[in-house]
């Protein structure tokens, strides 16, 4: 049957077991067996027996065009500020050989909101684990290889988060695939354009199938608050000329993802002058100077990186001391 070349870079791509995500039973026996039979008839006739046959019948099985997609991807995957990985599973349930067009809709109807498309992936090499730079990359509105009667190709579908996106909202991505033959109606004939000539015939699924699988964003937010403590030169608490003023900046995560990245600064105020030797992070004393711990201090200024802070993390404390000029 005529098909279109598949004009994707598909390095190592083979459609063997390897790529079988799971068999499925093909409708019935394979497109373009041919079928014959001849009938016979015995009796007798006076003192005598006699046989005959019939003439020959022969006929070609159509080619059943069928399809079955399911998402592997069975809980929400969990969407920061990377990629997230949906598996799907695409299956021929027809009785020949079969191309399959993919389409991937993240404008779900519900969605809150719509996971940006980055790539449709082929597990090239079918360890069902999408490997960046050895899977293949399928072009957009392009077919899949030919896959034999039984055979499933596991399709990775790679998604990214949209700016303004909430913690914890839940959307669904569409993986549709469409025979490369035509769909329709069950019972719709294409002729000729089956396995070896035969006609191909629109199965029960519309040679057409659908599923969902869903991301999850997570999200971290953070909070910062700031304190201040005075001992001023008379064993008081009073802001005056001397007195020293000792910082504290409290910093939360909230949301179920993480933030990173994180940096907290803090310019010393006119009219103090920040006492060398005072910048702590959780009480444990940091340099001043640019080096291999986390904190710098300066007359302008502090500032600490506290990198990447994940859900659940415990508050950091950052805290340092100026006097009153």
């Amino acid at each position: 049957m005529s098909r279109t070349p598949f004009n994707i870079a598909l390095t190592g791509l083979t459609l063997t077991a390897a790529l079988c995500v799971r068999p499925a039973w093909a409708a019935g026996v394979a497109a373009g067996t041919v079928i014959e039979n001849v009938a016979t008839a015995t009796y007798s006739s006076g003192a005598g027996t006699a046989s005959i046959q019939s003439n020959r019948v022969s006929l070609r099985v159509d080619e059943l065009l069928d399809v079955a997609v399911a998402t592997l991807s069975t809980a929400p995957q969990p969407l920061s500020g990377g990629t997230a990985v949906l598996s799907y599973a695409v299956t021929n349930s027809g009785n020949g050989s079969e191309a399959y067009t993919l389409a991937v809709d993240p404008a779900v109807a519900g969605n809150p909101f719509t996971a940006t498309i980055q790539a449709i992936v082929a597990d090239s090499n079918g360890n069902g684990t999408y490997d960046a730079g050895v899977d293949a990359v399928l072009a957009t509105g392009a077919s899949t290889p030919a896959l034999a009667a039984d055979a499933a190709l596991r399709v990775f579908v790679l998604v990214g988060l949209p700016a303004g996106a909430a913690d914890a909202a839940i959307s669904q991505v569409r993986l549709t695939a469409t025979a490369e033959t035509g769909s329709g109606t069950p019972g719709t004939t294409f002729a000729g354009a089956g396995d070896g000539g035969v006609d191909a015939v629109v199965g029960a699924s519309t040679a057409r199938s659908a599923t969902l699988a869903a991301v999850i964003a997570r999200l971290g937010a953070v909070g910062l608050t700031k304190s201040a403590v005075i001992a001023d030169p008379f064993g008081g608490s009073r802001p005056v000329p001397g007195a020293l003023v000792t910082y504290s900046l409290v910093t939360r995560i909230s949301g179920s993802g993480s933030a990173e990245g994180v940096t907290v600064s803090d310019g010393i105020p006119a009219g103090t002058t920040y006492q060398a030797g005072t910048l702590k992070l959780d009480g444990a004393a940091l340099s001043d100077a640019a080096d291999a711990d986390a904190g710098t201090a300066a007359a302008s200024g502090v500032a600490v990186a506290l990198g990447t802070l994940a859900a659940g993390s415990p508050d950091r404390t950052i805290s340092f001391t100026v006097k009153i000029n």
